[in-house]
């Protein structure tokens, strides 16, 4: 079945294309580069893993609250609104809120996707086009779990939201490859990788428990490689690029904070939205 048939609410197109002006850099220079770059990429070849046979699929899901997530995770627990829910609406909550969630990784690993390819192409140095591409296939292999997550086991999506669209684009969409870095590799990836934690160490369904752990595993390495990166080469910069860089990470911070507010699924509760958002 397409994701287009399970998603909940409409999407307007399958695709999304926009322009992402990217500078091509090639490097002649074939020893000298980053050594802790090196060590990371070695690390990335070493920690490969098969989503097909490292993770048991045959293990389902729990039938009212997937990831058995404690309620207390729900924004809304213990008020008056959740104490006037019957179970049955409990139980629509808890599925949709999960849900909601794992789509957002699963697009969310889909720009990742891009982003890091876009890396490989436009960061300077041989080491990290070494590693970008290692984490590029670390980003397939994330979509595919997430993606079996999904139509395997939740049967429903979400589409993707628009802050999480609008920080991908704004991440995407600049020339800068340190940009990509920034926008992808610490703010995105570094607030993923505390999502994925929290169902790790939280989840008592051991699908989703193991599913989000070995996706952590390599969002670690991918948080460290960003900061690496960035660390030798922002100290180079100019005062008025720092603020420029700055500026792009506030109005991320926005985004990202937007981006888990789950809108489309309380729009769909029947709750009063003006009063919970």
């Amino acid at each position: 079945m397409t994701t287009q048939k399970i998603y909940q609410l409409p999407v307007e197109v399958t695709n999304w294309k926009f322009d992402g002006a990217t500078e091509i850099a090639f490097n002649w220079e074939y020893e000298d580069g980053s050594a802790d770059l090196l060590n990371l990429y070695e690390k990335g070849k070493q920690q490969q893993w098969d989503t097909s046979t490292r993770i048991d699929w045959s293990q389902e899901l729990f039938e009212d609250n997937p990831m058995g997530m404690a309620d207390e995770s729900i924004p809304i627990y213990g008020s008056p609104f959740w104490e006037k829910m019957t179970e049955k609406e409990k139980n629509w909550l808890r599925f949709n809120l999960q849900c909601h969630s794992i789509c957002q990784f699963m697009h969310g690993e889909q720009g990742a996707l891009i982003a890091t390819a876009k890396i490989v192409n436009t960061v300077p140095d041989m080491n990290a086009k070494f590693y970008a591409a290692t984490q590029v296939m670390d980003e397939a292999r994330h979509v595919e779990s997430y993606k079996r997550l999904i139509h395997e086991k939740f049967k429903s999506a979400y589409p993707i939201t628009d802050s999480l669209k609008n920080l991908l684009e704004q991440t995407l969409t600049d020339r800068r490859w340190d940009m990509t870095y920034l926008g992808m590799q610490v703010l995105i990836e570094g607030l993923a990788l505390a999502a994925f934690q929290r169902i790790r160490d939280s989840a008592k369904n051991n699908l989703a428990a193991s599913v989000n752990a070995y996706v952590m595993q390599d969002e670690a390495r991918h948080v460290t490689f960003g900061r690496m990166a960035l660390r030798e080469y922002y100290p180079q910069l100019s005062d008025h690029e720092r603020a420029e860089r700055e500026e792009f990470t506030v109005e991320a911070l926005y985004f990202m904070r937007d981006r888990f507010n789950q809108a489309e699924v309380w729009m769909r509760s029947g709750l009063p939205v003006d009063k919970l958002m």
